[in-house]
């Protein structure tokens, strides 16, 4: 029996997990439940799942909620890391969103689980510290990601010498075909249509910029240990195939399926074991042809060009990067910047900033707090009343 905890238990992979463990009882079980401030979501699910233990990070969100019956519940952030590094799990899912689920994926690492990474944000932000912990703890970082997870799938029982290059795939999101004067009046309404995945809020968004694959990219340089000149991504609409590998012979291996985000899911779970399930057997090659692919425009989609220079500046830059985006889609979705001006304010803060080594968490922490200030003192001041 497989001991699960899930951080970030009432968001889009929370779920998903948990619908994934609900098919095969006999081989999880869920030992822990964690979530931001969704007080009614989470008490559903520990009604529903019964974990051994419950855990709300904003304990403010709780205030005048005498209606909720959340007795043994833990609270604050301190109480999710613990989660993390519990005796009694196997497994944590850390599918938090954004920064903030460092702190989990370095505990879990260093403490020997295996960590099944959602929450690539950690990674991206503070990549040196998470292999440091996972080499210091002898945990195991295996990714949630479609694309990685397909990476890793085609990696298995290879030799990591004989890789020459590995390309990501990007549907291109519901504004791939448009022009840049047509993306400068695009609504938050429109760019949280995903045409072919269904995800949370901010990772939609971050599929319309193409800032997830600049995000993803950064990730594939600390999973696999490859230089950013070994590293690709192209346009794929159909979201059929979600990764290649291609070997120093000039063989290509390539993971395809229909899009859902149970199967890496239900892998990371089991790996390197496969567990059968009737519900993810679907595929069928007619329905999904044809398959087409296409180069990343580099004007139109800035923000996954800034990735990227991010990710080869390295040292805090990605952090900076990661933080000043997360604002921005923040200030986007609230309708306080235009879909453009998420890459203006994340090229000015990135400009802005002075590179310097990863050593503790405190330094990935201030890059963050500094990228966050930078965004809003410049929403501030091009759109004043607009930004808090």
């Amino acid at each position: 029996m497989i001991r699960v905890a899930i951080l970030g238990a009432t968001g889009s992979i929370g779920r998903s997990t948990l619908r994934v463990i609900g098919r095969h009882p006999d081989r999880f079980r869920v030992v822990g439940l964690a979530a931001g401030r969704s007080v009614d979501d989470l008490a559903a699910l520990v009604a529903e799942y019964t974990p051994d233990i419950a855990v709300l990070a904003d304990a403010d969100a709780l205030v005048g909620r005498s209606d909720v019956p959340r007795a043994g519940w833990e609270l604050g952030d301190d109480a999710v890391v613990a989660l993390a590094e519990h005796p009694d799990v196997d497994v944590v899912v850390n599918a938090v969103v954004g920064a903030a689920g460092l702190a989990s994926t370095i505990a879990a690492l260093r403490s020997g689980k295996r960590l099944a990474l959602a929450n690539k944000e950690s990674l991206v932000a503070g990549g040196p510290l998470v292999t440091a912990a996972a080499d210091e703890g002898g945990g195991e970082l295996i990714p949630i990601d479609s694309e990685h997870s397909a990476i890793l799938q085609c990696l298995q029982g290879c030799d990591r010498g004989t890789v020459g290059r590995i390309v990501l795939t990007a549907s291109g999101g519901p504004f791939r075909a448009l022009s840049r004067d047509e993306l400068a009046t695009v609504t938050p309404a429109q760019a949280l249509k995903h045409p072919t995945w269904e995800m949370g809020a901010k990772i939609t968004i971050d599929s319309a910029t193409l800032a997830n694959k600049a995000l993803e990219m950064i990730e594939a340089h600390f999973l696999y240990g490859l230089s950013y000149d070994r590293i690709d991504a192209v346009i794929h609409p159909q979201s059929i195939v979600h990764s290649f590998v291609e070997f120093v012979d000039g063989s290509v291996l390539a993971q395809m399926g229909f899009p859902t985000m149970e199967l890496p899911i239900l892998y990371a779970l089991t790996y390197p074991e496969r567990l059968a399930d009737t519900e993810l057997c679907t595929f069928d090659p007619v329905k999904a042809s044809p398959l087409t692919f296409d180069e990343i425009d580099l004007a139109r989609f800035r923000l996954f060009a800034l990735g990227v220079e991010a990710g080869r500046a390295g040292g805090t830059m990605p952090a900076v990067y990661n933080a000043a985006n997360e604002t921005a889609v923040s200030f986007f979705l609230e309708g306080r910047i235009g879909f453009l001006e998420m890459g203006e304010v994340v090229e000015t803060a990135m400009s802005r900033h002075s590179v310097s080594p990863i050593e503790q968490v405190a330094d990935v922490m201030e890059a963050d707090r500094e990228a966050r200030d930078m965004v809003r003192e410049m929403t501030a001041a091009q759109h004043p009343g607009s930004a808090t």
